[in-house]
C-alpha cells in the first residue's frame, strides 16, 4: 500500500468516525427534546411569577396570607425546584401557621435564567429574589436555605439584612473547597460552548438513565422518601436550560464561597444550623462545624444518624427550630 493510500484511509477512517459523532450527538438532542417535553407536560412547575429585569421568577405560596406567625422563605439546593422543599418542610410549616414562599432559583423549575451565566453566583441570584420579595411586600422573612442555597441564604443576609430576620441553614453549602485541580476533561467539558452543546445532546438522557439512583443517594444512609421523585418533581432538571443552569451554579460556587465566607463574621441575624451526622453529600464536619465557628451566635443541631435531606426525613425537627426562632423574633 502506497503512501497515498494510506493517508486516503486515514482521512476516509476520521470522516467516518466525524460523521458517526454527528449522528450520535443529532439523535441525543432529538432524544433531549422529547425527555423535555414528556417532562414539562407530566411536571408542572411553578405558575405564580413575579417580573424583574431580565424575566420571571416563578414560586410556590402556602400558608395563611393575613395573620401568619412569621414568612418563611424556601431556597432549594442543586438539581431542585420549588416543590422540592415545600413538598418536604414547606407543607409542615403552613399547617403550622406559617407564610411559606418557594421560589424556583433563577434558571430552575419555571424561572428565567434572568442573566445568563452571570446568573450564577449566590450574589446574583440573592439580588433576583430579594426584588421578588420587594414585589411581593412579604417584608422581613426568615430563610430556609437548603445545601447549595446555605450560601444563598447567607449571601442575602449579608448583603440585604433588613430583609432578613432570621436564618435556617439546613445541611448547608457554605464554606470554601480544598483547592483542587480539575482534569482536562472536566475542564473542556466547562468551556461554555462544550457545556451548552452537552446539555442538548447527552446530559438530558445520561441523567435520565440515572435519576432514579441519584435520587436514593442524597437520601443515604436514610431509606429514600416514598414517591419523593414525583413529589419533588425531580424531572424538571431533565431540560436543557436548568441543567444549562446547575452546571454553572455547581462550577461557579467555589469562588464564590471564597469572597463570601470571610463576612460571615459579621452576620449579626439569629441563625439555626442544622444537619445530620451522616450526611455523605455535605459533610457536617467540613461544611457545619466550621461555619459554626465563623458564626458562633448561631445555633447549631446535629440529628445522629441522619443524612442530607433533612427537609423530607426531619421536618418537625425543622418546624420546631423556625418556631423557636420565630418566638425568639417576636419577644
Amino acid at each position: 500500500m502506497s503512501l497515498f493510500d494510506l493517508l486516503r484511509f486515514a482521512a476516509g477512517f476520521l470522516a467516518a468516525t466525524i460523521g458517526l459523532v454527528v449522528l450520535a450527538l443529532a439523535c441525543a438532542a432529538i432524544a433531549t427534546r422529547l425527555i423535555a417535553w414528556r417532562v414539562e407536560a407530566r411536571y408542572p412547575a411553578a405558575d405564580r411569577n413575579v417580573a424583574l429585569e431580565g424575566g420571571r421568577i416563578a414560586y410556590l405560596e402556602d400558608g395563611p396570607a393575613e395573620g401568619a406567625r412569621a414568612t418563611i422563605v424556601l431556597l432549594h439546593g442543586a438539581s431542585a425546584n420549588a416543590y422540592d422543599p415545600m413538598e418536604g418542610v414547606g407543607r409542615h410549616l403552613a399547617r403550622a401557621g406559617f407564610r411559606v414562599i418557594a421560589f424556583d432559583r433563577p434558571g430552575y423549575g419555571n424561572s428565567d435564567r434572568l442573566a445568563g451565566a452571570a446568573a450564577a453566583s449566590p450574589a446574583f441570584q440573592g439580588r433576583a429574589l430579594g426584588q421578588a420579595l420587594d414585589r411581593l411586600t412579604t417584608g422581613p422573612v426568615i430563610l430556609l436555605g437548603h445545601s447549595w442555597s446555605g450560601a444563598l441564604a447567607l449571601r442575602m443576609a449579608l448583603d440585604r439584612p433588613e430583609q432578613v430576620s432570621g436564618l435556617v441553614l439546613v445541611a448547608p453549602v457554605a464554606m470554601p473547597f480544598p483547592a483542587r485541580p480539575l482534569p482536562w476533561w472536566a475542564g473542556l467539558a466547562l468551556t461554555p460552548p462544550v457545556t451548552w452543546l452537552l446539555t442538548r445532546t447527552v446530559v438530558i438522557p445520561i441523567g435520565l438513565a440515572y435519576l432514579p439512583s441519584v435520587a436514593r443517594s442524597v437520601f443515604r444512609p436514610e431509606p429514600p422518601v416514598e414517591n419523593y421523585v414525583a413529589a419533588s418533581r425531580a424531572p424538571l432538571i431533565l431540560r436543557p436550560g436548568p441543567a444549562l443552569a446547575n452546571i454553572q451554579d455547581l462550577a461557579g460556587l467555589p469562588a464564590a464561597l471564597v469572597e463570601q465566607a470571610p463576612r460571615y463574621e459579621t452576620l449579626r441575624v439569629p441563625s439555626v444550623i442544622v444537619a445530620g451526622d451522616a450526611d455523605p453529600v455535605v459533610q457536617t464536619r467540613l461544611q457545619t462545624d466550621p461555619l459554626v465557628q465563623a458564626m458562633p451566635h448561631a445555633r447549631r443541631v446535629v440529628l445522629p444518624g441522619v443524612g442530607h435531606m433533612l427537609t423530607y426525613t426531619a421536618p418537625d425537627t425543622l418546624v420546631r427550630e423556625v418556631e423557636a426562632l420565630s418566638a425568639s423574633l417576636a419577644r
